[in-house]
């Protein structure tokens, strides 16, 4: 049970699988399906302030900077998306979960202001190495208040994290401007593929990962939230669906060396697209994707609703 602006939700719905300890259910109340019970505040300080870069995520910053150019036309995508709906004045970006600070670093690039909260003590540092400003903390309602308003807020593999997504999205309406964007990005769960590999293979559901991944959406409860949050979705783009790989034959699942292996294929079809004149058609071909559920992950580009 949790309260949100006097709000008590009452969480319930059908349990739809159990992994590690927790159940996952599709909530009736929430629209969107999460883990029961939810960790504690404790556990879930001490798994992001400390433990995330260092025993979770070891190979991240390395494997980051191994695929810098990949990543920065990811990056590319996202702020030619913001430019081409905002005003030619407004370039102020805050990221939240900010992460190493790639991100907001391509902004500086860009001549756009930056800001970002991050609450691992790792990755702030190395953000603040590439001379981007990044809070070490978690966004939360008493945080938030010490921030002016941004043109756009970017959270990027945040709301499956976070015990209370409902909350954190009041928390980032707060940070937006009327008529600002959001860009939220987070993994496509449940998706159609991954539905057939584990019908097909009898896997059992391997993105499934409490305590660390708590809420699971698709396009369609994304969109959802965002609605109900006080945003207006006008784009929906989704990944390359790397599980296909796992309905051709290649298994990664608990193999990183295969999964790694899978990843660089992708890096590399990206690459061929958009070194060949072709990123238009790439992220035409991932918003048709988008469409009908398919692609690892949902990255939804919404408007603030002005009051």
């Amino acid at each position: 049970m949790a309260s949100i602006n006097n709000k008590v939700y009452q969480h319930r719905g059908k349990v739809i699988d159990s992994r590690h300890g927790y159940d996952v259910i599709d909530c009736e109340e929430c629209g969107f399906k999460h883990v029961m019970p939810m960790p504690t505040p404790e556990e879930l300080e001490q798994v992001y302030r400390e433990d995330y870069y260092t025993k979770d995520k070891p190979l991240f910053l390395s494997q980051s900077n191994e695929d810098a150019t990949w990543w920065e036309r990811v990056f590319a995508d996202r702020y030619d998306t913001f430019e081409a709906n905002l005003p030619q004045r407004s370039r102020r970006v805050f990221d939240v979960g900010a992460g190493p600070g790639f991100f907001l670093h391509h902004g500086l690039q860009r001549g756009w202001t930056t800001q970002g909260i991050e609450p691992s003590k790792q990755a702030s540092e190395h953000a603040k190495e590439l001379g981007v400003d990044v809070i070490t903390d978690f966004l939360s309602p008493t945080s938030v208040s010490s921030f002016e308003p941004f043109d756009v807020v970017h959270a990027c593999n945040v709301l499956e994290h976070i015990p209370n997504p409902i909350e954190l999205l009041a928390c980032i309406s707060a940070l937006v401007k009327d008529d600002g964007l959001l860009c939220i990005s987070v993994p496509n769960d449940y998706n159609p593929f991954q539905k057939t590999v584990r019908k097909s293979e009898g896997l059992e559901p391997w993105w499934l990962a409490p305590p660390h991944h708590l809420n699971y959406f698709d396009v369609n409860s994304l969109t959802q939230l965002l609605n109900n949050s006080g945003f207006e979705v006008f784009l929906k783009e989704s990944s390359f669906p790397i599980d296909m790989f796992l309905l051709m034959g290649d298994n990664y699942v608990g193999n990183d060396e295969l999964g790694r292996a899978c990843h660089k294929k992708r890096m590399k079809f990206e690459m061929s697209l958009i070194e060949s004149g072709q990123n238009d058609l790439k992220r035409a071909w991932y918003q048709s994707m988008a469409e009908i559920g398919i692609g690892r992950e949902i990255c939804l580009y919404a408007r603030k609703r002005s009051k």
